[in-house]
């Protein structure tokens, strides 16, 4: 989706959409963290594993480590073991005091998160759950075969068959920046109305900073209510705002990443996977667009998705806007279907009945290949050498002579 003008939306069909007012709820996405090994096969992101398994990848009796941040740990592991895999350990590079102090606040802020929390860690019984601990490599062949584990003072190898890691969630802020959205350092900033810097723009959920389901669904209704001038509901809802803010706070500060992760990349390790871009080429370069201009980090695929929210944890650099705010040639920061909010004026083209059927051509609008796709390669004729004139042997009748 794009915004090839003001007040007005481009799909990836090519289809535009006016509008007066706009909500932006377009999610979050892992944060990933490079260190030795990790992009070896079967070493995936947490919330990655879990819906390939969900799609249905094979996990049962596989030996599985789960490693990284925040809370969304115990709910990987507990889904990863109901499908039968052998859950090895968690490992939470948050220490144990920062994790005491944000559960007994749980009860008081997120009632509903405490009691899930627990029913995950009684379905984890007898799996370990180490705190103060971060994975320091990733070993194996083919792919990954056992990850080096460390809690500051000693290390272990665990053996694995796939090491879901991930680190928090990151969020997608590109079609805000895209927008002309002012930022804060959690996200895009939002007035009490859920409101960004630009009128008529709304935002909720993840975007304005990482919170939880529940929060993002009463952003949603405030950003709705208040797109709709019902500032009755508006003022309603600021309470449940206010308990959900609270609870995204303590979460925050309870799942802060430690400064020993910065260290973690050797100097041959891959930063940007996309172009194969190493540690040892980024860490002399002063800001993100310098590192683009001399090893062509962020240039991939990805457009620096996975690997720009760690190079601003691992160098501190500061991330340009998606885009400038241009009316001409602006490319999509990503993919974003709008068909379940509007309906599709053509008609789909796996569809076999409302498929429509390709107009006939004549002779003449036939195209003509150009003669070059398909020229042969001639070669010379093979000569055969020249032979003297021989006279043809006489060769014996086989018919038997007759008895005159």
């Amino acid at each position: 989706m794009a915004a090839p003008g003001p007040h007005l939306l481009r799909t990836d069909r090519g289809t535009d959409f006016a509008w007066r007012r706009l909500i932006l709820a377009v999610g979050a996405r892992e944060f990933f963290l490079p260190f030795p090994g990790w992009t070896l096969p079967h070493v995936v992101g947490a919330g990655a594993l879990t819906l390939m398994v969900k799609t249905g990848l094979p996990v049962r009796g596989k030996r599985v480590v789960v490693a990284g941040s925040g809370p969304l740990l115990l709910a990987v592991a507990a889904e990863l073991r109901q499908h039968g895999a052998r859950v090895v350990r968690v490992v939470e590079q948050a220490d144990l005091a920062s994790l005491l102090r944000f559960g007994l606040t749980l009860p008081r802020l997120a009632p509903a998160k405490f009691w899930q929390g627990l029913i995950y860690r009684a379905r984890l019984l007898r799996v370990p759950y180490q705190t103060g601990c971060w994975p320091v490599a990733a070993q194996g062949g083919d792919a990954v075969e056992a990850v080096v584990l460390t809690d500051g003072r000693r290390r272990w190898t665990d053996r694995c068959d796939y090491l879901a890691c991930g680190f928090g969630l990151v969020p997608n802020l590109e079609l805000a920046q895209l927008l002309g959205c002012h930022l804060n350092p959690t996200g895009v900033r939002v007035d009490h109305r859920q409101e960004t810097s630009v009128p008529g723009v709304f935002c909720a959920g993840e975007p304005t900073g990482i919170g939880g389901a529940e929060r993002a669904l009463v952003e949603g209704q405030l950003a709705g209510f208040a797109a709709a001038e019902r500032e009755e509901e508006v003022a309603r809802l600021q309470a449940a705002r206010l308990r959900h803010q609270r609870f995204a706070d303590a979460l925050a500060h309870a799942f802060v990443l430690r400064a020993e992760l910065k260290n973690l990349a050797a100097p041959d390790t891959l930063v940007c996977r996309c172009e194969d871009v190493p540690h040892r080429e980024l860490v002399h370069c002063r800001s993100w667009t310098e590192a683009k201009l001399h090893t062509r980090c962020g240039m991939g695929p990805c457009q620096g998705r996975l690997c720009g929210a760690a190079t601003r944890f691992l160098y501190g650099w500061e991330l340009p806007s998606a885009r400038p705010r241009s009316t001409r040639f602006p490319s999509p920061p990503s993919p974003c279907h709008l068909r379940p909010l509007t309906p599709d004026p053509t008609p789909h083209r796996h569809d076999p009945e409302t498929r429509p059927c390709p107009p006939r051509r004549s002779r003449r609008e036939t195209p003509v290949p150009h003669p070059d796709l398909h020229r042969r390669r001639l070669r010379p004729r093979r000569q055969r050498p020249h032979l003297p004139h021989r006279e043809p042997r006489q060769r014996p009748d086989p018919r038997p002579h007759r008895r005159r």
